[in-house]
């Protein structure tokens, strides 16, 4: 009988022992949890993504034509100017980010291409970066992709991989990616977005905003007058009219 009480201490020891056995399991897989969170948020904050969404897989080159040759012009704000001496002029105000611009983009882009192909129209693409550091990244990657010929497809493969604002799909590992699948393989271009190199460019179309009046986007201006739809759709009959009336 006296040895009971030491069989519960002994058993109560165990207990304990089992219990600081627990508590450092569970303290461990709670490390490793906040470290895969700081991980994640270190990822957000340095432009780079873990998965490749499936909508980035899907892009290839077999849309791609011949590369085009476009300008990155002072003069217009850091526009991006394709057929610099040709009527019309049209000026396109986008964020990467705005579904709007999707919507304009999905309606007009291949109307548009045609355009800049066919030295048609003088366009001037002013990529802004009002709603959040994607904006800004995305933004940066494109003016990369002017110096590869590349602007035209990688513009419209950005639009098409449109995620939710600031939701990680413009991460620079995700933009390098979208460039290669549309043949974009050059070292200049990973670094040229690693390393931002065109974001003072991107900060210049952003507060060259006010001096046009451009309050949102998409906006669009055709020599110089502003071109509005006539009902909530983008129509492309319509842009398309507007466009070759500003031809005569």
């Amino acid at each position: 009988m006296p040895k009971e009480p030491r069989a519960r201490d002994n058993h109560g020891k165990k207990k304990s022992g089992d219990t600081v056995t627990r508590n450092i399991v569970i303290g461990m897989v709670a490390l490793v949890v906040l470290s895969g969170l700081l991980f994640t948020v270190l990822d957000k904050r340095s432009g780079s993504s873990v998965a490749l969404p499936k909508t980035i897989e899907k892009i290839d080159a077999s849309k791609n034509g011949a590369p085009l040759t476009a300008t990155v012009s002072p003069e217009k704000d850091y526009g991006i100017v394709f057929n610099p001496d040709v009527k019309p002029t049209i000026e396109i105000w986008e964020d990467f980010q705005c579904p709007f611009c999707k919507f304009f983009e999905t309606a007009m882009s291949s109307y548009i291409e045609g355009l800049v192909r066919n030295k048609e129209a003088n366009v001037n693409y002013h990529m802004t970066s009002f709603l959040g550091a994607e904006s800004k990244r995305a933004a940066n990657a494109a003016y990369c992709a002017v110096d590869e010929g590349r602007f035209i497809e990688f513009h419209r493969a950005l639009y098409e991989v449109q995620g939710t604002e600031n939701s990680g799909i413009f991460s620079n590992k995700n933009l390098i990616e979208i460039g290669k699948r549309l043949g974009i393989s050059s070292p200049k271009f990973e670094s040229c977005i690693n390393e931002n190199k065109n974001g003072d460019a991107v900060s210049k179309v952003y507060a060259s905003m006010s001096k046009y009046k451009v309050e949102g986007t998409p906006t669009v201006f055709i020599n110089g007058k502003p071109w509005s739809r006539s009902g909530s759709d983008f129509v492309l009959g319509e842009f398309k009219a507007a466009v070759e009336a500003a031809k005569q």
